[in-house]
């Protein structure tokens, strides 16, 4: 694998925002300077960002949140069609490039070789699963975590995020939580084993950088091969899931123009 340094790639994303301090890599989320709103951007950013950080072996953890005082709870679905079309403008050429991009942000996510903490900064009702998807997730008491994009919306949520949750809360859990759209406060994450601590927001980064600094001293492979093999179930379940759930994901998308009509 090509390795790179952090001048090749820190100033490189629009919705990025990274620095690196004795080995540990913290990557804010955003739109604009300000909390992330889920866009075509952002989609477009991801996966090459996460292939960056994974080819440069500098990097010992890398510590992801969000900006200001939530994670992510805004979708742009008019930065997207331009790009795969949506409802009746959708084309399967179009969709096919959201199938790959998809797959390429879900794997390079989980082919990051150092372990990630994630720091839930606030609500989480879009794409909650980026955060979910770290070794270690430290959540502010004034988070929630939904799927408010996809099956309350008219459109089967395929795109890794029910690969996640199914996982992390189980079946029943998991599909529960799609169905009825339900809303998980901090508390009930932790009680369901989704984060591991909940602190006030003023605590988060420090605590982090707590723990990422203790992992940090360990030996270099002892931290690649961890997170390889911690990750190991997550990457099977995603090369599987993910690209027949955005095809499934295409089709009702396809069809909600005729339910809406």
């Amino acid at each position: 694998m090509k390795t790179i340094s952090l001048d090749n790639y820190t100033d490189k994303y629009e919705s990025l925002r990274m620095e690196r301090h004795d080995g540990i890599l913290e990557v804010a989320l955003h739109t604009n300077g300000n909390p992330m709103i889920f866009s075509k951007t952002v989609h477009d950013e991801l996966g090459f960002a996460f292939a960056d950080i994974a080819a440069d072996r500098e990097n010992k953890v890398v510590v992801l949140t969000g900006t200001g005082d939530r994670f992510c709870t805004d979708f742009d679905p008019e930065s997207f069609k331009s790009f795969n079309g949506l409802g009746d403008n959708i084309t399967a050429s179009g969709w096919d490039r959201t199938i790959w991009r998809g797959r390429h942000n879900m794997r390079n996510l989980l082919d990051v070789p150092v372990p990630m903490i994630g720091v839930v900064n606030g609500p989480a009702t879009v794409h909650c699963e980026l955060p979910l998807l770290c070794d270690i997730v430290l959540s502010s008491d004034t988070a929630v975590f939904q799927d408010a994009s996809h099956f309350g919306n008219g459109v089967a949520p395929g795109d890794g995020i029910q690969v996640a949750m199914l996982l992390l809360m189980g079946l029943n859990r998991g599909r529960y939580f799609f169905l009825t759209e339900q809303n998980l406060s901090a508390t009930e994450a932790l009680d369901l084993g989704l984060v591991n601590e909940v602190l006030p927001p003023e605590q988060l980064m420090p605590r982090a950088r707590e723990i990422a600094a203790r992992i940090a001293k360990l030996p270099p492979l002892a931290l690649r091969y961890a997170r390889t093999l911690l990750t190991m179930q997550l990457r099977q379940l995603m090369d599987v899931g993910v690209g027949y759930g955005l095809a499934l994901e295409g089709l009702s998308a396809i069809d909600l123009p005729n339910y809406q009509a």
